[in-house]
């Protein structure tokens, strides 16, 4: 695990949730995080929207950065957590256009952002002594991620309440797996190095 890829797991969610609160914070009173989306602090009609832009785009350079890093992991688990990468860049660059319009590349981008990096955790596990690519521990990080990510799919259908904060718990929770794999693989990787020496 080369130390870059500890950089770009760990700047990962610290620039989607700061992009959110900074964003957030720069629009006029009346936005509510629980309620809104984070696509609209990026949106058209959005305050400073180069803020959260930026930060998406961000994001999706840090997961294909930390998708290279992780080499004991699996290569279709790789794969996949890139594509989320570059499906994240793409919602940067392809903005809701403002108001109550939609668009369809937008969604299109952040759906497939979204099951990507719910999913990957799943095709990542195979025989390890790493705890967090044993089968059993990556089937229930990916079911944990889909069921959030599940969540957040159905308050857009329904127009829910909370449509903001289930965003932001599957957005969150999905950034900062990849650095649980990454501290994880890293820690191990300096327990054993000294025990190889001795050896």
């Amino acid at each position: 695990m080369p130390w870059w890829g500890l950089l770009s797991s760990g700047t990962a969610p610290g620039l989607l949730i700061g992009g959110w609160t900074v964003a957030a914070a720069l629009q006029p009173t009346g936005f509510d995080p629980l309620v809104e989306s984070i696509s609209a602090l990026a949106g058209g009609d959005a305050t400073d929207r180069w803020v959260m832009s930026l930060a998406l785009f961000g994001v999706g350079v840090c997961h294909l950065a930390t998708a290279m890093a992780l080499r004991p992991v699996a290569l279709a688990a790789r794969l996949c957590l890139a594509a989320g990468g570059v499906a994240t860049m793409a919602v940067a660059g392809l903005p809701l256009p403002g108001g109550e319009a939609n668009s369809l590349p937008h969604v299109v981008a952040a759906v497939s952002a979204f099951l990507a990096l719910a999913v990957w955790p799943a095709l990542a596990g195979r025989r390890s002594v790493v705890p967090v690519l044993r089968p059993p521990f990556c089937l229930i990080a990916a079911g944990v991620l889909v069921l959030l990510v599940s969540w957040f799919f159905i308050a857009v259908l329904t127009q829910a309440p909370l449509l903001g904060l289930s965003e932001r718990l599957a957005a969150g929770a999905q950034s900062l797996y990849p650095l649980v794999v990454v501290g994880v693989l890293r820690r191990t990787a300096l327990i054993s190095r000294p025990a190889a020496q001795r050896s």
